[in-house]
């Protein structure tokens, strides 16, 4: 099971102006913050600041029980595999303790962008955010199949005129889940 993000603190890109808006990114299965984080620097907008949270380290059945850092466990990746749902709904609360912080230091909450590569952005949806969910066409473990389920499962969670799936030719997945970025 997941446990609490607070053990490692984030890697935050802070704005170079006074900030007005902020993006939570989480990275995949066995990867860090520190590296989104340093990617995002690349790309940033000197009004955003950018948070990047590290997942705890634990035993992921999937890569035979292996100790990384992972949102959750990870048993399969059948459509009918076992999910952790106690590890997923701590890694939910997990955002939305990140999202709070930013709404008390004065970024107000539709101001707040998160997502992430893989794993990293399936949980936390609310209601009320526009989700957009892309995925390659090119991956050995996971086809496009899964983001479209993915997304099609969230359809049923959501209001479902928010849910946008696209998938990019030739693009490599990260993993069953594609990329996400909800806004």
């Amino acid at each position: 099971m997941c446990g609490d993000m607070s053990a490692s603190p984030p890697a935050i890109t802070p704005a170079t102006c006074k900030g007005a808006a902020a993006v939570i990114f989480l990275h995949g299965l066995g990867d860090r913050g520190h590296g989104w984080a340093e990617a995002l620097t690349g790309i940033r907008s000197s009004h955003m600041k950018y948070i990047c949270p590290h997942a705890p380290v634990i035993a992921v059945p999937l890569n035979m029980n292996m100790s990384m850092p992972s949102w959750f466990d990870i048993i399969g990746l059948l459509p009918d595999s076992q999910e952790e749902e106690p590890g997923i709904k701590q890694a939910a609360e997990n955002v939305k303790t990140l999202i709070d912080q930013e709404v008390k230091n004065g970024i107000p909450s539709n101001r707040i962008i998160w997502g992430g590569f893989s794993q990293g952005p399936v949980h936390g949806a609310n209601k009320d955010m526009s989700i957009l969910q892309c995925h390659g066409d090119v991956r050995p473990f996971s086809s496009p199949k899964f983001g479209s389920r993915t997304a099609e499962k969230l359809k049923t969670l959501v209001n479902t005129a928010i849910v946008t799936f696209r998938t990019y030719e030739g693009l490599m997945s990260p993993g069953n889940d594609g990329y996400q970025a909800i806004h």
